[in-house]
């Protein structure tokens, strides 16, 4: 088939990006035909024949260009200029969308019905949900003044976001979120997707709330890499890997560190509380890792803490901790209850809460026998390798191509 893969980023930049990268590749080893269409980037490491993109929006810089963004993040011309132009030129057979809200904007999902429409050829419209955009304007179900987990816009007014500034505190940026999310929701923009990929069931009920895709939400669990093989656990520690920011619950983690002197603690990571992390004595900082360095680490701990605040879909350092042998202590937020079976291959606590973080950590650190009953769960663990992932993506591309 020929495939189309649309993101707004086409170069190392998040979790978005190394997934089309991956099924990209993968698509591509498979002998299928794949090009990517987004924002144009010095880093852009992936593309499309005719080199048409859009440029790139840098929503952080100090340039005169900034003020023409409030227009472009809820229609974008230039979008649909150069998409019609990759369209005519590859004539793709399926479109994945993946993140394309703000900088390339759901004005891109009109250019592609106006090409089916123009040409009479079908093309399957595919688009995996990486978070809530599609029902929340700030995509975090989360409020940024005041960290509240938040779901009012979802089946609710998308004005919302506005009335508690959900987007960065900011009242512009959030009147513009809001604005965006009413308009594509008053033309029923998202109508035009055949299938909606849900990494979490979690997630698949936030966007069944939305009448446009509704009957077209489907659970993939994501994939991850092949582990290396898992080795016989040396030096005992307790470890994070992740963003170190407070949203994932660093500032609550440290807390508990601080309390549990006696027991060693590893992070894996890099982010704004960097600082925080390298002052307690019983924590030692790794920074960015990956690869087999953050495999053998991962392996090698005797369990692992989750301690996100916002509400995560299906967290790649959840999967990624059970499929290496290696238990976990997680808060029960978002999709992660779907992942640690409590008391099988983990544990739950509440989100936030201190006393139980530190309970959790402290009883299993001292309970040999039951981490060791953990952690051969974990080892029975299984998770889509992207081959598995992708051939299961190829069949809602063709099961919607092939649909009369």
């Amino acid at each position: 088939m020929r495939i189309l893969i649309i993101n707004k980023f086409l170069y190392p930049n998040g979790g978005s990006e190394t997934y089309i990268f991956k099924i990209g590749k993968q698509f591509i080893k498979m002998g299928h035909e794949v090009q990517y269409f987004g924002m144009n980037h010095a880093k852009r490491i992936v593309g499309n024949r005719i080199d048409s993109y859009t440029s790139d929006m840098d929503f952080h810089s100090g340039k005169l260009q900034r003020l023409l963004y409030p227009f472009k993040i809820i229609y974008s011309v230039e979008a649909r200029k150069k998409l019609r132009a990759v369209l005519c030129d590859f004539q793709p057979e399926a479109v994945h969308l993946n993140n394309f809200n703000f900088q390339l904007t759901p004005s891109i999902l009109y250019e592609i019905r106006r090409y089916q429409n123009r040409t009479g050829r079908k093309i399957a419209v595919i688009y995996t949900a990486h978070d809530s955009q599609l029902v929340c304007p700030n995509h975090l179900m989360q409020r940024y003044t005041t960290s509240k987990l938040c779901t009012e816009c979802i089946g609710g007014s998308p004005w919302n976001c506005t009335r508690h500034r959900c987007i960065h505190g900011s009242f512009i940026k959030s009147f513009l979120g809001s604005a965006e999310a009413w308009v594509y929701r008053h033309v029923k923009a998202y109508s035009i997707i055949d299938t909606v990929i849900c990494p979490s069931f979690f997630l698949k009920d936030k966007l069944d709330a939305c009448p446009q895709l509704q009957d077209k939400t489907r659970v993939m669990h994501n994939f991850i890499e092949k582990p290396l093989k898992i080795r016989e656990k040396s030096k005992p520690y307790v470890l994070y890997f992740g963003r170190y920011s407070k949203e994932k619950g660093i500032e609550t983690l440290l807390e508990v560190c601080r309390r549990l002197q006696n027991i060693p603690f590893v992070f894996a990571g890099n982010g704004p509380m960097e600082h925080e992390v390298r002052t307690l004595s019983n924590v030692t900082d790794m920074g960015f890792l990956s690869g087999e360095k953050l495999q053998e680490i991962i392996a090698g701990a005797s369990f692992s803490v989750f301690p996100s605040e916002c509400n995560e879909n299906c967290p790649f350092s959840v999967m990624e901790s059970l499929a290496y042998g290696t238990p976990v202590v997680g808060a029960a937020i978002g999709g992660v209850p779907e992942l640690i079976k409590n008391r099988e291959n983990g544990v739950l606590f509440e989100s936030g809460n201190a006393e139980q973080m530190e309970e959790m950590i402290r009883s299993l650190w001292d309970d040999e026998k039951t981490l060791k009953k953990m952690t051969e769960n974990c080892k029975k663990t299984k998770f889509d390798q992207v081959e598995e992932y992708c051939e299961k993506v190829l069949k809602c591309y063709q099961s919607t191509y092939l649909k009369e």
